[in-house]
């Protein structure tokens, strides 16, 4: 095993944070990287050592492998965690860090090359046996698109091979639509990542998104540390998740569960990784599920499932770096409670546009079975150069009843002031029945959306 004693945390915010904190305990230095909108940041306060990498637009820093480099070259770091978001995903900067010596804290560049490209991540769980929806491959001539939608039936939905956050991503309804609608999905995903290849998949009504925490050793060791919940979007994009879902019964929890442990060892991943699928509740022989597409990093939603695990996610990314098999990981992991986490963002709670401005007042909640993760505090000033989420609630309980009652409680005591953000939504959303009862789909926001009820959620419970 080859030890780390100083980590280069090539990301910002919320994730840089809880970085940082892992290696404090686990008693390794660490370097913040910031740009020059980020340098009173948190993350470069709790870190060990500190680099500006270049002016607030990402491609110029925190998207500029060159600078990273430097930054860890300057510094003696012999390991780069990537967090999520940004570079977490690109197998070039993974074979970048490899190559000059540094320990990239996440899977091999290959894995990431083919997880990363949706098409052939398809290709692959497919050859190892993983349900997937009936598809295509990258779509080149528009009469094979007009068959291959004949063949699978309408509906279809179009995406990105490199995408993701819906971008790229469009859904067709008439044979007639399907040509045009795969241009402007082209240029989309073009103009996104700089890559335009579409493929069709079929397309499910009413599907519940629900992905499966795996981690696999150098070794051949795979584990699963069970399901997360993530129906609850606002333009394909999770503002809700949960552990465990509410959705599953045993038996296809279990077969859930095989299926994703499975899928790493057919291709050998090693790392901390999430299996993403698609949940219809409604196919004719019972609830079926669908591989939709593998994230190579760690996750935004990590935090649930360490509170009903107690498994420390970013640890493991680090012990795997190093060489630790994963002999002291129990293979049955058992949830222990429920719960859940409210992405906290600075944007309307209706229309979900970004709210930049700084932070006036802020208070976070606490008490028993309360977690925040978050970067910001009062006097913040939030830029629209990145991401718009301000950080996470999260609420355990000793069952899901509980967990919604906390964080229904969490939520009340939540103020920010000096800019919108989407608590209300919260609020609104934790008292619909469809919530209470665990009876929903992605598509709940988008059909039930009250503007007046969520905008009278503004004031927080006296």
């Amino acid at each position: 095993m080859t030890p780390i004693r100083k980590v280069l945390v090539a990301n910002r915010g919320e994730i840089a944070l809880r970085v940082i904190r892992a290696c404090r305990e686990m008693d390794i230095r660490t370097v913040a990287v910031h740009s020059t909108v980020d340098e009173s940041a948190l993350h470069v306060r709790f870190a060990d050592e500190s680099v500006c990498v270049g002016p607030g637009p990402a491609a110029q820093s925190y998207l500029h492998i060159p600078n990273l480099i430097s930054a860890a070259e300057l510094t003696g770091a012999d390991a780069v965690h990537p967090g999520y978001g940004f570079l977490s995903e690109r197998a070039d900067f993974a074979r970048v860090c490899v190559k000059c010596g540094l320990n990239f804290i996440g899977p091999r560049a290959e894995h990431m090359a083919i997880m990363g490209d949706k098409v052939r991540a398809r290709q692959a769980m497919e050859a190892a046996g993983v349900p997937i929806l009936p598809g295509t491959g990258v779509i080149t001539n528009p009469d094979d698109a007009v068959e291959a939608a004949t063949r699978i039936g309408m509906p279809v939905i179009i995406k990105a091979s490199a995408g993701g956050g819906g971008r790229g991503m469009k859904i067709v309804r008439e044979l007639d639509q399907l040509v045009q609608t795969i241009a402007t999905a082209q240029a989309e995903a073009l103009a996104a990542f700089g890559n335009g290849d579409v493929y069709l998949e079929r397309y499910v009504t009413s599907p519940r998104h629900i992905e499966i925490q795996v981690i696999g050793d150098m070794y051949g060791g795979a584990v699963d540390l069970l399901e997360r919940e993530c129906s609850i979007q606002r333009r394909h994009q999770k503002i809700i998740e949960e552990a465990p879902s509410a959705a599953l019964s045993p038996e296809l929890r279990a077969k859930m569960r095989e299926t994703a442990v499975h899928a790493i060892r057919a291709i050998g991943y090693q790392s901390v990784g999430t299996l993403e699928f698609l949940l219809d509740e409604s196919a004719p022989e019972g609830p079926a599920f669908y591989f939709m597409e593998m994230n190579t990093r760690i996750q935004v939603e990590h935090c649930v499932t360490e509170m009903i695990t107690g498994v420390d996610l970013v640890q493991e990314q680090i012990r795997i770096a190093t060489g630790e098999p994963l002999a002291h990981l129990d293979r049955q992991h058992q949830a222990r409670g429920h719960a859940i986490e409210c992405r906290i963002n600075a944007e309307d709670p209706i229309n979900f546009s970004p709210q930049p401005g700084t932070i006036t007042a802020l208070h976070f909640p606490g008490g028993f079975g309360v977690r925040v993760d978050s970067h910001v505090y009062q006097g913040y000033r939030v830029t629209p150069y990145y991401d718009s989420m301000l950080g996470k609630i999260i609420s355990h309980g000793k069952d899901r009843a509980q967990a919604i009652a906390r964080m229904r409680r969490a939520l009340d005591e939540t103020v920010v002031e000096g800019i919108r953000t989407n608590v209300p939504l919260h609020r609104w959303m934790l008292k619909q029945e469809a919530f209470v009862t665990g009876h929903y789909d992605t598509h709940f926001l988008e059909n039930n959306l009250d503007r007046e009820a969520i905008l009278a959620e503004l004031e927080p419970l006296g």
